[in-house]
């Protein structure tokens, strides 16, 4: 189910790629888009998901029925309730939040104003998807991951829609996606509500902050609303430093990432939603063995897809850009500078990936201070590196003067978006590295062979050396037709996959060691 959620997010980027391009208005989007979403996974997917499905599972596990819905009823209320007073102060306060989050737009006042306008539209975005969240939760509690895992589908479902049905109805036809977001949220929430019906647990929001497993949860939420996104707290002041760059780089880190958003939510994220729930159970049973060896399964399997992953798509990165999103309105010099920044991503998968693994470690045994302390460094390295790469590359790149002025020598050179990208990635090693440390300290450090590591590391560079062998040079891509251009790279993606099977095959490495029962 999230294969078809991915493959149906590519279409929808190729789609934007093609009707808008990289520019200004692009730029004014995706602001206004990553303001909602970052609230989504900081209290949706992020801290609300990582205390309330560990209390859930406690609850199914010691509690009866009537004691689990209780709890789900009591949840539901004081979510709602909290989330009507965020989105109502968001969207009045559009423009501020845009000032701080993307300050560079107040040079342009047609820019900053539509992405005002836009954030009134996309905010309520913000209500329904936690909504949405809170009934995936339930149902993965429940050993029901399908549909949740579905949902996200319909957010790309409708943007398609929009982008292609509804933008030329739009005096600024960018604002369609605006709106697309909005009948997403909603569409993803009732998509849910038969499935919780068909279990008993369909949510009957009871407002109670005094309720045990509500205050366990606000208790376990509040250091986690400081650590548990980094990676979007990162995202975002990228967006931040990225307003003041050339025109269109918060565009080509947009894709960049989305493209890298792929394999780590194929597998990194949907791995972790299946093990926190797993994990969650596992404690509360009193099962530290099977634990530590659910965590040993899923970092081995982590490393398997994760490094073959990142090598693939990094010596792929500008095909993949070229052959997607170089259409219409997305020019040469754009996809040129997407797939540098998506290499740069590149680096620091596996790491993501690992955090991704790792992280439910902590919060399935209801820690929360050991990862915020963790994620909290990450960011503050994190912010430290956006400044110091970014400026070594403008000086660089201005052969070492800045005589025009800091603000101008940043928005005069397109390419110094990629030190915002190496920044992320450093960071996403040092908190994996630290989450792995931390866990061999409580004895359930999960490990993968050094044997089986040197295999997938051999494996992957050898089919990296395959791939750019058979891959067309950029300017031959260009020449040819779209059908043409993705015969090339399937071709490319499929030869260098059956390389890496056939080497792990030789190699020792069975499926088995990777595809079993996590329990």
């Amino acid at each position: 189910m999230t294969l078809v959620s991915r493959i149906l997010g590519l279409v929808r980027d190729i789609v934007i790629a093609r009707w808008f391009g990289a520019s200004a208005a692009t730029d004014a989007f995706v602001a206004a888009f990553k303001i909602p979403n970052f609230l989504r996974r900081l209290f949706a997917e992020g801290s609300f998901s990582l205390a309330f499905v560990p209390v859930l599972s406690e609850y199914k596990a010691r509690n009866d029925h009537e004691a689990l819905r209780s709890l789900i009823d009591a949840t539901t209320g004081v979510l709602l309730a909290v989330l009507l007073m965020i989105t109502a102060i968001g969207m009045l306060a559009a423009p501020w939040v845009i000032g701080l989050f993307a300050p560079g737009f107040r040079d342009d006042p047609a820019q900053f104003s539509l992405a005002a306008d836009m954030l009134r539209v996309t905010f309520p975005y913000l209500l329904f998807i936690a909504l949405t969240a809170l009934a995936g939760g339930i149902l993965n509690t429940l050993g029901r991951f399908a549909l949740p895992a579905l949902t996200p589908a319909l957010l790309n479902i409708s943007l398609i829609g929009a982008a292609i049905g509804f933008s030329g109805q739009f005096e600024q036809p960018i604002k369609a996606l605006a709106w697309g977001v909005l009948v997403a949220g909603i569409l993803q929430f009732g998509f849910l509500l038969p499935s919780l019906a068909r279990h008993g647990v369909l949510p009957r929001p009871k407002p109670d902050f005094k309720h045990p497993g509500v205050r366990k949860i606000l208790k376990l939420m509040v250091p986690t609303l400081f650590g548990s996104s980094v990676a979007q707290i990162s995202l975002l002041l990228d967006v931040l430093i990225a307003s003041l760059l050339f025109t269109g780089s918060i565009t080509w880190l947009y894709y960049a990432d989305r493209m890298m958003e792929f394999p780590l939510g194929l597998f990194g994220v949907a791995l972790s939603t299946v093990i926190l729930p797993t994990l969650s159970g596992l404690h509360a049973d009193r099962q530290p063995e099977q634990f530590r060896r659910t965590l040993d399964w899923a970092l081995l399997l982590g490393v398997v897809v994760g490094v073959p992953a990142a090598a693939g798509l990094a010596v792929l990165a500008e095909p993949v850009i070229i052959t997607l999103f170089q259409y219409g309105a997305f020019d040469p010099e754009s996809a040129r500078m997407a797939a540098l920044a998506l290499m740069v991503y590149c680096l620091g998968l596996p790491a993501y990936m690992g955090v991704k693994i790792l992280a439910p470690g902590y919060f399935s045994r209801q820690d929360t201070a050991t990862p915020v302390k963790i994620a909290i460094l990450a960011l503050a390295v994190n912010m430290v590196l956006n400044v110091a790469f970014v400026l070594a590359l403008a000086w660089w790149m201005a052969g070492g003067d800045f005589g025009n002025g800091l603000f101008v020598t940043l928005s005069a050179y397109p390419g110094i978006h990629v030190g915002l990208a190496l920044a992320s990635v450093a960071s996403a090693w040092l908190n994996a590295s630290l989450l792995w440390r931390g866990l061999r300290k409580d004895g359930l450090a999960p490990s993968a062979p050094w044997s089986q590591i040197v295999r997938v590391v051999v494996a992957s560079l050898a089919m990296a050396a395959l791939v750019v062998a058979l891959i067309p040079s950029a300017d031959e891509l260009l020449a040819l037709k779209l059908t043409a251009r993705l015969a090339w790279l399937a071709a490319a993606i499929l030869s260098g996959a059956a390389a890496y099977a056939l080497l792990m095959l030789l190699m020792g490495m069975r499926p088995s060691h990777v595809i079993r029962p996590v329990r």
